[in-house]
C-alpha cells in the first residue's frame, strides 16, 4: 500500500501558522477539507479534537499524529503539516513537534486506518526519515517519503 494514495500535494504545508496545539488542529483540517473525501470540515475538527482530549497523539521526536474515524470522512485522508519552529502538542517526551500528519479515516475503516498510522509511525522511528522532512522543499518530497515503505 503506498501511503502517498491518501494525500497528494495540496494536502501538503510546509509552514504552519499555527503557535498552540488547537490551532495545529484546526489548520490541519481546513487543509484535510480541501480533499473531496471529506464531507463535513466542522465535524472532522470536533473528532480529531475529541480524540486529542483522550490521550496526545503527540508521540515524541519531533512527531504528532492527531487522528479520528469520522462519519466526515469518505476514505482515509491524511495532511502534512511541518512547524520549523515547533510546537507544544503535549508530546510524550515534553518536547516541541515540527512534524504533523492528521489522519482522517471513515467509521468502518478499522484495519485500514491502524495500518496507514503504524506505517507512518514506523517511518517516523528513523531519524534521517524526520531530517528529510525537515529539509523537504517540495509536497512530492512529502509523498516520495510517504512511499517509501512498503
Amino acid at each position: 500500500m503506498k501511503l502517498s494514495k491518501f494525500c497528494d500535494e495540496n494536502l501538503v504545508i510546509f509552514n504552519l501558522k499555527a503557535t498552540k496545539k488547537d490551532e495545529v488542529i484546526e489548520e490541519l483540517v481546513t487543509l484535510a477539507a480541501g480533499s473531496n473525501m471529506i464531507k463535513d470540515h466542522d465535524e472532522l475538527l470536533k473528532d480529531v479534537k475529541d480524540r486529542e482530549n483522550l490521550v496526545t497523539t503527540g508521540v515524541g521526536y519531533g512527531v504528532a499524529f492527531p487522528h479520528a474515524k469520522t462519519r466526515s470522512a469518505k476514505g482515509i485522508v491524511i495532511a502534512f503539516g511541518r512547524s520549523d519552529k515547533g510546537i507544544d502538542f503535549d508530546a510524550m517526551d515534553h518536547k516541541p513537534v515540527n512534524l504533523f500528519f492528521l489522519i482522517a479515516a471513515p467509521e468502518d475503516a478499522i484495519g485500514a486506518h491502524l495500518n496507514v498510522m503504524a506505517r507512518l509511525s514506523y517511518l517516523m522511528k528513523l531519524g534521517e526519515n524526520r531530517d528529510k522532512l525537515m529539509k523537504a522543499s517540495s509536497p512530492g518530497d512529502v509523498l516520495a517519503l510517504m512511499d517509501e515503505i512498503e
